[in-house]
C-alpha cells in the first residue's frame, strides 16, 4: 500500500497530464461528436483545461519539478468556475443573466445515476488534477529530506 502511494506520488503529474488529455478529448467529444453545445460556463472551464494540456507536456518533456506552481493555479480557478457551474445545475444558486443569454448553463445533456453531469464530471476532473499537483509537490519534498 505504501509503495503504491508513493509510485503515485511519483508519477502524480503524469496522471494530471492523462486526466487533462482526457479530460480535454471529452469535452471536444461531447460538443463535436454529440453536438452538445457549451454554455459560458463550460467555455471558461475549457479554457482552463485545455491550458493544462500544453504546461504538463512541456514539464514533462522539460523534466522541469516546479511545474505545479503552474498547475495549481489554473486548476483552481478551473475548479471555482466548475463548483460554480455545478451550485446553478443543481439550483442551490439562482441563473443569473450572464447564463440566459445563448445555451443556458442548466441544460441537462446527461444525467448517470442522478449525479454525474457535465459539471460534475469537469469539477471531479479538476480536482483530481489539483489533489495530484499537490501529491507531486509533497513527494518532491520528502525525496529532498531523504537526499539530505
Amino acid at each position: 500500500m505504501q509503495k503504491t502511494f508513493l509510485w503515485i506520488q511519483k508519477h502524480a503529474l503524469h496522471l494530471a497530464l492523462l486526466q487533462a488529455i482526457v479530460a480535454m478529448l471529452g469535452s471536444l467529444y461531447l460538443s463535436d461528436v454529440k453536438g452538445y453545445a457549451p454554455c459560458v460556463l463550460c467555455w471558461y472551464q475549457r479554457i482552463c483545461m485545455y491550458s493544462l494540456v500544453p504546461i504538463l507536456l512541456i514539464g514533462f518533456f522539460r523534466g522541469d519539478q516546479k511545474i505545479y506552481h503552474f498547475i495549481a493555479p489554473i486548476a483552481g480557478i478551473g475548479w471555482l468556475f466548475a463548483l460554480y457551474h455545478n451550485l446553478l445545475y443543481t439550483e442551490i444558486i439562482k441563473n443569473p443573466e450572464m447564463c440566459s443569454a445563448g445555451i443556458s448553463c442548466t441544460s441537462k445533456y446527461i444525467e448517470y445515476f442522478d449525479f454525474v453531469t457535465i459539471p460534475f464530471l469537469s469539477l471531479t476532473a479538476f480536482s483530481v488534477i489539483i489533489v495530484l499537483s499537490v501529491l507531486y509537490r509533497r513527494w518532491l519534498r520528502l525525496s529532498k529530506v531523504k537526499l539530505a
